[in-house]
C-alpha cells in the first residue's frame, strides 16, 4: 500500500485522490525522498484537500493563494505550532510548484505563500567530556569482545566523528569505508553523495568491528551492510536510537538525546575547534548555509554562559 493510500481521507473526490497518489509517486521515485518525508508531505496535502473540498473546491487547478492562506489560518486556530505551520506552508509550496510544472495548474498558487517564522530553539549538545563519557560507557560494555559491543562502539565513534544522520549511518555499506584515507562515502537526502572524513579513534573502532565483530554477526541477506543487528541483517534506525539513549544514561549529568543530538554535538565541537562554517556545511550535507549557521548560535550561547559563570563582573 502506498503512502498516499494510507493518508487519503475517506470520501475524498476520486480525482483528488488520484492526484495525491501521483504526487506521492513523484516524491518517492523522482525526488527519492525518505519514506517519513514522503508521508509527511502527502499527509499535509491530504489535509489541504479536505479543507479545499469544504470550501467547494474539487479540482487542483482551482487551488489559489486565498485557499492556501485559509488552510493555514485554520491550522492556527486549531493551535498548531509555528514550526508545524511553517512545515505545512513549505509542503503547500512544493506541491503547487509541482502542479504548475506538470501542467496540472496554470499558475503556481503557492509561489507567494509566506511562512510563519518558527521559534528558534537551540539544540542540546554534549560537552567534550560528556561525549568522551558516552564512548567510554560503550567501550566498558564491549570489553568482553562480543560482536554487539564492538559494533556499538564503532557506531557511536562514527556518529560523533562525522556528524552523519542516523539514516545515513544505517545505509552505509562496507565499500563506503575508505580505510586508507579514513573517509566515508555517504548518501544523504535526495541520494546526494558526499565524502566525510573520520579520525583515528573511529578508524580503530571500525577496523575492529569489520575484522572481528561483523563476521560473527553477519547473516545471509545482509549484503554489503556495514552495520548489522543481532539477527545479522542491516541494522535499523530504531536500534541505533535506543543505543544512544541507553549509553547516555550511563553518563552522569549528560542530557538525554538521540543520534541527531550527536550530529548537533559534532557540528558544535567542530566550530568551537576552529573549523570554518562552509567546511562544516559540506561535512554535514546541508543544502543551505543558513542551516549550519544555527550552530554558531549554540557556540555563542555556550560562550555567554561560560562568561557569566566565570567573570566577576558578568
Amino acid at each position: 500500500m502506498s503512502d498516499a493510500a494510507e493518508v487519503t481521507p475517506p470520501g475524498l473526490p476520486e480525482n483528488l485522490a488520484q492526484v495525491l497518489g501521483e504526487y506521492e509517486r513523484h516524491l518517492r521515485s523522482e525526488r527519492d525522498l525518505a519514506p517519513h518525508t514522503v508521508t509527511a508531505y502527502t499527509t499535509d496535502i491530504a489535509g489541504l484537500f479536505e479543507h479545499a473540498v469544504r470550501l467547494g473546491i474539487t479540482d487542483v487547478a482551482e487551488l489559489d493563494l486565498r485557499t492556501l492562506r485559509s488552510w493555514l489560518a485554520k491550522q492556527q486556530t486549531l493551535g498548531r505550532s509555528r514550526t508545524t505551520l511553517a512545515r505545512r506552508a513549505t509542503a503547500a509550496r512544493v506541491f503547487t510548484g509541482w502542479l504548475a510544472r506538470t501542467g496540472r495548474a496554470a499558475t503556481d498558487a503557492g509561489s507567494s505563500l509566506g511562512s510563519p517564522k518558527p521559534h528558534r530553539v537551540l539544540p542540546s549538545v554534549l560537552r567534550a567530556d560528556e561525549a568522551r563519557g558516552l564512548i567510554d560507557a560503550a567501550t566498558e560494555l564491549a570489553d568482553d569482545g562480543g560482536p554487539v559491543g564492538l559494533r556499538d562502539v564503532a557506531m557511536l565513534e562514527v556518529l560523533y566523528a562525522t556528524g552523519i544522520r542516523v539514516g545515513e549511518l544505517v545505509g552505509l555499506d562496507v565499500d563506503d569505508v575508505d580505510r586508507d584515507r579514513n573517509v566515508l562515502r555517504v548518501f544523504g537526502k535526495g541520494r546526494k553523495e558526499r565524502s566525510v572524513p573520520f579520525g583515528r579513534p573511529a578508524a580503530l573502532a571500525l577496523e575492529l568491528w569489520m575484522r572481528t565483530g561483523r563476521p560473527a554477526l553477519i547473516a545471509e541477506g545482509a549484503g554489503g551492510a556495514l552495520f548489522v543487528g543481532v539477527r545479522g541483517r542491516r541494522i535499523d534506525q530504531r536500534a541505533v536510537r535506543t543505543l544512544v539513549h541507553q549509553r547516555l544514561a550511563d553518563v552522569p549529568g549528560a542530557p538525554d538525546m538521540g543520534p541527531h543530538g550527536l550530529r548537533h554535538t559534532a557540528a558544535t565541537h567542530l566550530l568551537e575547534g576552529g573549523a570554518d562554517l562552509r567546511s562544516v556545511q559540506e561535512l554535514l550535507g546541508h543544502a543551505s548555509l543558513a542551516t549550519t549557521q544555527r550552530y554558531t548560535h549554540v557556540t555563542t550561547e555556550r560562550l555567554r554562559r561560560a562568561y557569566q559563570q566565570a567573570h566577576p563582573r558578568a
